[in-house]
């Protein structure tokens, strides 16, 4: 087969294709023989059919087919040999030729492939980025200590009904009566909330359920009926109030402290606090400085990339899930995210980034970790965490989102070692404003 390239730019290139008899003979004749080993045609045994009725049947896909083959087969020698860095895959061009599929023609192509720049620079202690100190307040340690208490408080009997607090009610209208529902004060509607507010335990109220429940959902669990009966029921209610109940933080005693932290002095609960949102505020800090790192990194490197090719690779290679439209609407992100892969692979190379399944592992305990701290388990034990955290990595989705974290984080810190960082003290307000 020959190729003949016609360079476009750096980036781009033009192949043109000629396909000869000589090329496709043999790999068409083989297909051919293979279809007579399979045809099942009435009046002749199977393997025995004639060639010409094979050739009949078959002649025209069995060209087409190897033809494709030899086209397969020459561009990825033809990349190989050139030592190509390839976008995506060489596509057909957009230029239409006009071939007439006889056997023994010669048959000619274009394809466009683009490549991938070469991504090379270098780093110093000369490059900064920045790199900032989140301040911890008495205002800070107090918000957390609080969210703390109420997260490990309890619902006990209170006296008037504040806007956080439940009520015990009673509903009735008529013969119907539905008794012992809990009703949480935010959820009822903004207009009809202050006739709520300050009831005790012996009040009836009338409410029209409509007004004061907005939403049908939560009003026919209340009432205990379908949502199809509550169209068909009078809104007016009686409701009498049997109980309040207040949510009350956990007390500061050994018990609260022991169960939160493992402690057993307010004041080791209070430096566990400390610790806690100092952690957080370098989690925030460090995810800031991998995204200034980032961004300094993408225009140090100033990569180009042969985007009109790309775009039209993605919506090839995705048969048609989506539209140009839609590949548009998210191109920014996509084409940053491309471009990032690329220079991160570079970096992992020049500064031997290993990724061990240690790594991987750790990354996703941290991350099961966080997730029953979500539920207030905070010292769920390391086996179980183990446990949990193989689980994640074997659902392909989130190992590879754990596998690019890793690969993120690593890179991150090597490039850390090497560059200077301009570290700038910051309010949590101040630094939570930051674009």
């Amino acid at each position: 087969m020959k190729i003949e390239q016609n360079r476009i730019d750096d980036l781009n290139l033009e192949l043109a294709l000629t396909v000869t008899k000589e090329d496709y003979s043999d790999s068409r004749k083989k297909r051919l023989s293979e279809y007579r080993k399979k045809a099942e045609i009435k009046g002749f045994r199977k393997g025995m059919v004639p060639m010409s009725l094979v050739e009949k049947m078959y002649g025209q896909t069995a060209l087409v087919d190897a033809v494709n083959d030899v086209i397969a087969e020459g561009l990825n020698n033809y990349i190989q040999e050139n030592n190509f860095r390839v976008l995506g895959e060489p596509l057909p061009s957009e230029e239409h030729i006009q071939n007439e599929w006889n056997d023994g023609n010669d048959f000619n192509f274009k394809f466009d492939l683009a490549l991938n720049p070469e991504v090379s620079f270098e780093l110093s202690s000369a490059d900064e980025v920045p790199y900032y100190t989140i301040t911890v307040t008495e205002a800070a340690k107090n918000e957390m200590k609080n969210n703390l208490l109420k997260q490990y408080g309890s619902l006990e009997d209170g006296e008037a009904a504040k806007e956080e607090d439940f009520i015990i009610v009673d509903f009735e209208q008529g013969d119907m009566k539905v008794e012992g529902t809990y009703v949480a004060l935010r959820n009822v509607a903004e207009a009809a909330r202050a006739s709520f507010v300050g009831v005790k335990a012996g009040d009836v109220l009338d409410v029209n359920v409509n007004e004061a429940f907005e939403n049908e959902t939560d009003r026919s669990s209340m009432l205990k009926v379908s949502k199809e009966e509550l169209a068909n029921l009078d809104p007016m209610f009686k409701m009498t109030v049997k109980n309040v109940k207040t949510f009350v933080n956990a007390p500061l005693v050994e018990e609260t402290f022991e169960k939160i932290f493992g402690v057993k002095t307010e004041a080791e609960f209070n430096a566990k606090i400390e610790e806690r949102i100092r952690a957080e505020y370098a989690q925030e800090a460090d995810f800031r400085f991998s995204k200034d790192a980032k961004t300094f990194l993408l225009e140090k490197a100033d990569v180009t990339v042969a985007e009109k090719f790309l775009k039209r690779w993605v919506y090839v290679v995705n048969e048609g899930k989506f539209s140009m439209e839609d590949i548009e609407k998210d191109w920014d992100l996509f084409i940053a995210d491309y471009k990032w892969q690329m220079v991160r692979s570079y970096l992992m190379n020049k500064y031997e980034v290993k990724i061990e399944e240690a790594d991987l592992l750790a990354s996703a305990k941290g991350f099961a970790a966080y997730q029953f701290a979500m539920y207030g388990m905070n010292n769920v034990p390391d086996e179980q965490l183990e446990s949990f955290a193989k689980n994640i990595l074997s659902q392909e989705e989130q190992g590879r989102r754990i596998l690019d974290q890793v690969e993120n984080e690593k890179t991150f810190a090597a490039v850390r070692e090497v560059v200077t960082l301009k570290k700038k003290k910051i309010s949590v307000e101040k630094f939570r404003e930051l674009k």
